[in-house]
């Protein structure tokens, strides 16, 4: 059993599939084996996700999508969890990267997700990004794309 908390950032009107996130995450997650885990996942916009890039990376632009880890453990009522930390996405930016990559919003979102999760799980990917045409070489994506793939069916 995992433990995952989505909250949006305020002001922003809940997406037509908001509600179907923790039912994908919780998917994924028995999917990687991963049992005990606590994440927390936010939704914000191209402004937020930017000051986020800036503080914590130095970068100045808004992204898709930040993870910070965190990896505590905790105990309570219901066993011990650890906290594997945030995963924060932008709405804005998901629209473009789908039309980019030339997919769905749904598609999209679901790698985005996924990508998160796999960083909040020691995945890195160093320079290596996903690239519209080109197949990627390094662990992490090559493990991304290939549970996409086995999941392109499902819709968040």
């Amino acid at each position: 059993m995992n433990r995952i908390m989505i909250s949006l950032e305020s002001g922003l009107s809940e997406p037509s599939w908001y509600k179907g996130v923790e039912k994908y995450i919780s998917m994924l997650m028995e999917k990687l084996d991963y049992d005990g885990q606590e994440i927390s996942i936010m939704f914000c916009t191209d402004e937020n996700i930017r000051e986020l890039n800036l503080n914590y990376r130095g970068i100045d632009a808004p992204t898709d999508v930040l993870s910070f880890e965190c990896h505590d453990s905790y105990s309570d009522e219901e066993g011990t969890w650890e906290a594997m930390g945030d995963i924060i996405i932008s709405i804005e930016t998901l629209p473009k990267n789908a039309a980019y990559f030339e997919v769905s919003e749904n598609e999209e979102l679901k790698r985005l997700l996924l990508h998160g999760l796999l960083h909040l799980n020691g995945y890195d990917h160093g320079e290596e990004h996903i690239e519209k045409g080109t197949a990627p070489e390094c662990e992490m994506l090559v493990l991304q794309e290939k549970i996409l793939l086995e999941i392109r069916d499902y819709t968040i």
